[in-house]
């Protein structure tokens, strides 16, 4: 029961993360200590569908299906997935007044939260080995990357096509599972967040489904391509990540007009700091309970090489 909770809260957090433009489902995952299980996860589920299916150059098989789907963690997935749907249905509404009528705070709040973040894959990155050149590196490229990325200024689409809506979820949900890159920030950038918030608090079905459908094949072809590179280069990919998340921080700077531009401090810099701080203090103790309980699931050994290397 007390794991049930635990990852019900952790699919909740990542849930009300999705929501707000700038943070990464992908980041919170990382946080809260369920991103590499998440990902193997999500591979092996969409492996299972295709031994079912015969896709891929795998044949139809029932009996291999069902070895790859019985495997899945679903202890941590059925909770972890009840726990965003709940709140993504849920918090949809509230996230939206709130960042309308408070957005300063409500930036300032998720920019303390993700700079904290940025701990857990620094700390997977120096297991693996010291820090070189090449991994500043990779900081450098990946934060510059992110931070051009969170410039672009919003578009505006009041009345979506539905093929638009389906492209536009496969490119989002890769943004979602990707650390520092936010899926809900894309989809403000092409224009698809408003629409995509109305229809779920419309319950527009139709455009939902679509949407959904688009996620699918999006995540399916990118998940492997993921996984592949934790499994085989976890010290440049965890760095990757690092610039990702840094250079995103951009998309969470509290001043900002209505086209991205980064403003100085205004008139309330002390409530800024004072929800910056929250931000920063939630994680800081999220981290400690994690490491005291032991019940994160990034704990995990590396070879030489960067690889994950299990506990036997």
């Amino acid at each position: 029961m007390v794991s049930f909770v635990v990852n019900f809260v952790r699919g909740a957090l990542m849930g009300i993360a999705e929501v707000i433009p700038g943070v990464s489902g992908g980041t919170i995952a990382l946080v809260v200590g369920v991103y590499r299980t998440l990902v193997d996860a999500i591979a092996d589920g969409f492996l299972a569908l295709r031994q079912l299916l015969g896709l891929a150059g795998h044949k139809p098989s029932i009996s291999a299906f069902w070895r790859t789907f019985k495997s899945l963690p679903w202890k941590l997935l059925l909770p972890l997935v009840v726990g965003m749907a709940v709140a993504f249905l849920s918090v949809a509404r509230i996230i939206e007044t709130v960042l309308q009528e408070h957005p300063v705070q409500l930036r300032a709040l998720f920019f303390g939260l993700v700079l904290a973040g940025v701990y857990v894959p620094v700390h997977m990155a120096l297991r693996v080995a010291r820090v070189r050149l090449t991994d500043l590196l990779i900081v450098a490229v990946a934060f510059v990357g992110a931070f051009m990325v969170t410039g672009i200024p919003p578009e505006s689409v009041s009345d979506p096509n539905l093929i638009f809506v389906f492209g536009g979820a496969a490119v989002a949900i890769c943004a979602w599972i990707l650390p520092g890159v936010s899926g809900s920030f894309f989809l403000y950038s092409i224009g698809l967040y408003q629409p995509m918030i109305e229809a779920v608090n419309d319950r527009n079905l139709v455009y939902l489904g679509v949407f959904a459908l688009g996620a699918l094949v999006g995540l399916g072809l990118f998940v492997n391509l993921l996984k592949w590179l934790l499994a085989k280069h976890a010290r440049v990919t965890l760095w990757a990540i690092v610039g990702l998340m840094l250079g995103s921080l951009r998309a969470l700077w509290p001043w900002q007009d209505a086209d991205r531009g980064l403003l100085a401090p205004g008139g309330d810099v002390g409530s800024v700091l004072l929800f910056f701080g929250i931000g920063v203090i939630f994680v800081s103790i999220l981290l400690v309970i994690e490491h005291r309980l032991r019940i994160s699931e990034e704990d995990v050994d590396f070879d030489a090489s960067g690889a994950p290397r299990q506990h036997t």
